[in-house]
Formats: C-alpha cells, sequence, structure tokens
C-alpha cells in the first residue's frame, strides 16, 4: 500500500473536468418482475425493484442469494427468463450489452497488462470510434476524478491494487454511461484501503450525479454508501430501504440476522410482548404467542450492577474496538450475548458479570420446533 492509496483527494472543480461538466441528472432503473433460472433451477422469483435517478442502492446478502445474477440481468450478461428489465423508461431486457449505456466494475481489475494506464482507461472510447486525441483527453479527465492523473504513463503491474481498482472505475466513467455497476470491487483489497475507496466511489458518484448498482455481502460496505439497501436471499428481496431502516426496523428476522450484529437468544411472545430472563421487551412486529428466538443487537445489552435486575452471565471474550468494547459472556441458559460498553469497563475470562436488556423493540422468529 502506497500514500497514494490513503491520502485524501479533493475531487476537481466542474470546469477543470469535461466529465464532470458534463454530469447528469442520473437514470432511472426498474426490475419488472425479474426471473432468472439456470436450467431446472430458479435464482431470481420476479424481483422488482424501483432505483431513482441519481440513487446509489446496493444489493446485498449472502452468497448465493442472488445479487450478483441480478446485476448481469441489469448489464445484459445474462437473460432473463421472464420479467423486464427498463433503464429510463424505456424496455432493455432483449437488448445486447454494448447498446445499455452501462459502465461495469468487477472485482477483478481486468486490466490490459501490455496498456498503459492512460491506455487502459481509453480502451472504451477507442472501441466506440473516439479518436486518439480526444480519447486521450477524456481518459485523462477520468484519471484525475479517482486522482491517478499524475500515473497515466504507468503500467498495472506498477500499481498497487488500490490503484488498479481506480483505474477500473475510471475506465468505467470515461465513457459516461448512464449507470454504473459495482460487482464486489473492493473485496480484494486489504481493509484500510478498502475503506478509502469505498468513500472515494461514494464522493465521485454524488459529484457525478450517476445511478449506482453496488453488490456486496460486506453489510458495512453498503450501510456505509448507499442511499437504500436491497436485502437479498433466495433469489427474493426480504426488504429494502434505508441504512438507519433496515438496521432500526428490520422487516424479517433474517434481515435483523444478517444487517448489523445480533445475539439469538429465547424468549417467549405474550400479551403483544417477549419475555427474556424475565424482562419484557416490545416486539417490532407483531407475532403469535408462544416460543421465539429473540435478536439482540450489543448496543441494546448493558453490564449491570449485582443488585440490579437482569441476568448472571460468565465472559467468554472481550475485544476492545477503541470507543468502546465488545463483550461475548455465555448466560446459565447456555446463550451467547454479546455487550457492548464503554472502553474503560475492562472484563476478564470467566469474569462473572450480570447484563440486561434496554426495552428497544426487537425481531423475533418462529421457532422450528415450536408448536
Amino acid at each position: 500500500m502506497t500514500s497514494a492509496d490513503t491520502a485524501p483527494r479533493p475531487l476537481p472543480s466542474t470546469g477543470d473536468n469535461a466529465l464532470l461538466a458534463e454530469a447528469g441528472a442520473g437514470t432511472r432503473v426498474e426490475f419488472r418482475g425479474v426471473v432468472k433460472d439456470y436450467g431446472q433451477t430458479r435464482v431470481l422469483h420476479g424481483v422488482d425493484l424501483d432505483i431513482a435517478p441519481g440513487e446509489f442502492v446496493s444489493l446485498l446478502g449472502p452468497s448465493g442469494c442472488g445479487k450478483t445474477t441480478a446485476l448481469r440481468v441489469l448489464a445484459g450478461l445474462e437473460p432473463a427468463t421472464g420479467g423486464s428489465v427498463l433503464l429510463g423508461g424505456k424496455d432493455m431486457t432483449r437488448v445486447a450489452t454494448n447498446r445499455r449505456d452501462i459502465g461495469m466494475v468487477f472485482q477483478s481489475y481486468s486490466l490490459f497488462p501490455h496498456l498503459r494506464v492512460l491506455d487502459n482507461t481509453a480502451f472504451g472510447l477507442r472501441r466506440r470510434g473516439v479518436g486518439k486525441r480526444d480519447a486521450a483527453h477524456r481518459a485523462a479527465d477520468a484519471l484525475d476524478l479517482v486522482g491517478l492523473g499524475h500515473l497515466a504513463d504507468r503500467f498495472p503491474h506498477q500499481l498497487s491494487g488500490g490503484q488498479q481498482q481506480r483505474v477500473a472505475l475510471a475506465r468505467a466513467l470515461v465513457t459516461e454511461p448512464r449507470v454504473l455497476l459495482l460487482d464486489e470491487p473492493l473485496s480484494a483489497l486489504d481493509a484500510k484501503v478498502r475503506v478509502q475507496l469505498r468513500d472515494e466511489i461514494r464522493r465521485i458518484q454524488l459529484r457525478l450525479g450517476i445511478t449506482t448498482v453496488f453488490v456486496t455481502h460486506d453489510q458495512e460496505e453498503a450501510l456505509a454508501v448507499s442511499d437504500r439497501i436491497a436485502v437479498m436471499d433466495a433469489g427474493r428481496i426480504e426488504q429494502i430501504g434505508s441504512p438507519e431502516e433496515l438496521y432500526l426496523h428490520p422487516a424479517t428476522a433474517g434481515v435483523a440476522a444478517f444487517v448489523g450484529v445480533s445475539s439469538v437468544v429465547s424468549g417467549v411472545v405474550s400479551g403483544g410482548c417477549v419475555e427474556v430472563w424475565g424482562q419484557r421487551i416490545p416486539l417490532l412486529a407483531p407475532e403469535a404467542e408462544g416460543e421465539v428466538d429473540v435478536f439482540l443487537r450489543p448496543e441494546n445489552v448493558r453490564l449491570v450492577g449485582a443488585s440490579d435486575p437482569g441476568v448472571e452471565a460468565a465472559v467468554q471474550e472481550s475485544t476492545f474496538l477503541g470507543s468502546f468494547r465488545r463483550t461475548l459472556v455465555r448466560t446459565a441458559d447456555g446463550s451467547l450475548v454479546r455487550v457492548q460498553h464503554a472502553a474503560s469497563e475492562r472484563v476478564h475470562f470467566d469474569d462473572r458479570v450480570r447484563i440486561a436488556v434496554d426495552p428497544v423493540p426487537v425481531a423475533v422468529r418462529r421457532r422450528p420446533d415450536a408448536a
């Protein structure tokens, strides 16, 4: 990693950069009942999604949930089995990839090793018949946009991973596409560069006003940069909403389990609340009475004094995370529970503590063995 990867870069002003000067208001993207089959296996089950012009939407979910397939159908790299894909109100379902006016960045950088950075960036323009001089000028603008104008004459092997991915981003942007698609573009980078580049992508996207669809399995990435997030599972969208909506008001237990960190403990629903360790906690959504699994966020579980209401537990591990600690404890019933507390509250393995749950509404799911 070099200093060029981590140093913040001011974006050029609109007057200095033709790409920014021609930035538009974005294009609406719509999935209407999109179905995708591979042989006898259905991987997308009637996906409906409406992305506003200039919006940054992440498709978030575990491996195999269908998020990359949805992106490839949007790009035209995979044909839809059913339903339709619209860009700017126009049905593009049967339109070839090279006629959809889409820019795409993949996990692998896919740069041509024999071409210099400037030529790699200008490649798409040259394929479209843009003259050499004009293509070079526009490629230089795109490289300036991602902070790599000073490396235009280098070859890919002379760049770090973060720099190579910036070149790939510049190459996707230089053709001024209506929509930008990002397929796990940060997963091959180390943690510090990943965070820096993710924030830079968001800043550039806001400056260009380009509609962006970002595929990731990393919830932190999605929460950090998205206007909205579509959480996918088994080829369906379970919930779509702002990062705050998904975290604070998950629509399903699956969303609660995947977005953020949760501990799963046993509880009993009665009278519109769920009882956990003798405490009654409100529900995010109505649930039939009976035994359930309860999803507890670490920040809603606290360490309390020996005489305070709560339940006894034994410390399993404690992790220092800068401004706070996250401690894993085991209760007498065998539940493993994460507790978030002040960094000054130090605990050690096998310490006996008491924990209590704040009365914050929680998500629950029916237990498989519940009648």
